[in-house]
This record gives structure tokens, C-alpha cells and sequence, in this order.
């Protein structure tokens, strides 16, 4: 049986990037702990100072299938190219029969969708009769979208 895994993202901004990827990915802003209505409730009954609730943020996938992404604030902000990125296969998404033309319109699409929440398109490729964009997040973390 295999381990569960958690993605850790470095970030300057937790809430916002763990905004912008629940919406990439159709995950959601993870539930304060039971007992509380609120991350803000929650991080003022453990006596947090308020200067320090950006310090995180996590999003879940809803129906519990993929990893809890994890977003960390750090003080340096990215300098190099990642070494690790996500690959987001919006192309067959619910169609595993749909021809490489839909595959590429509906990524096509979907960049021009994470374009307006902040996203950028960094470049494309198509080789071997498959198609992909590189992007950058808002914090400039690379992605692939396929």
C-alpha cells in the first residue's frame, strides 16, 4: 500500500497562491479544524497574532482523491526555475476518447481561464502528436498545462 503525499510550495503569499490553485485545480480551501467557523476564529483562540495568519494555507481536493497541497511562506522570493512542477491534463479531462485537436482547444482554453486569475503563459510545445503549455503561477512557479 502506498504512503499518502502532501506537495509543500514555498510562497511569499499562502492565501492567494492556495486561492489561485484550488481554483486551478477544482480543490477547495481546507475546513478549519471542527469547532471553529473560520480560519480567523481558529488562529484567534490559539492566541496567534494576527500579523502571522499568512504564514499558510492548505487546499483539498473535495472528494479526497488527490494530495493535500500545502502552501508555506517563506521571506526569498523564487530564483530559479523549479525543479519539481504540477502537470495539470485538463485535455482529457472527463473524455478520454476526444481527438488531439479537443485535447489542444480545451488547453488552450484553460490557459486563457488561469491568464485572467494571474497566471502567464511562458511557452509552447508540441512534439509527438502531444501538446503543452509552460506557465508561471503568481509567485512565478512553473506549471505544465497538457
Amino acid at each position: 500500500m502506498g504512503l499518502s503525499v502532501q506537495v509543500a510550495i514555498d510562497c511569499t503569499d499562502p492565501t492567494k497562491l492556495a486561492a489561485f490553485w484550488a481554483e486551478v485545480l477544482h480543490y477547495k480551501i481546507q475546513d478549519p479544524p471542527k469547532g471553529y467557523d473560520s480560519w480567523p476564529a481558529f488562529l484567534q483562540a490559539q492566541h496567534i497574532p494576527e500579523d502571522q495568519w499568512n504564514k499558510a494555507s492548505a487546499i483539498v481536493d473535495p472528494e479526497g482523491k488527490g494530495p493535500r497541497i500545502f502552501f508555506q511562506h517563506v521571506p526569498e522570493a523564487k530564483t530559479v526555475k523549479n525543479r519539481v512542477h504540477l502537470d495539470i491534463n485538463v485535455g482529457l479531462h472527463g473524455q478520454e476518447t476526444a481527438s488531439p485537436e479537443e485535447r489542444k482547444q480545451r488547453t488552450i482554453a484553460e490557459v486563457e481561464h488561469l491568464t485572467k486569475l494571474g497566471a502567464r503563459e511562458l511557452y509552447r510545445c508540441e512534439e509527438f502528436g502531444d501538446f503543452g503549455i509552460t506557465m508561471a503561477d503568481p509567485e512565478n512557479n512553473e506549471f505544465c498545462i497538457q
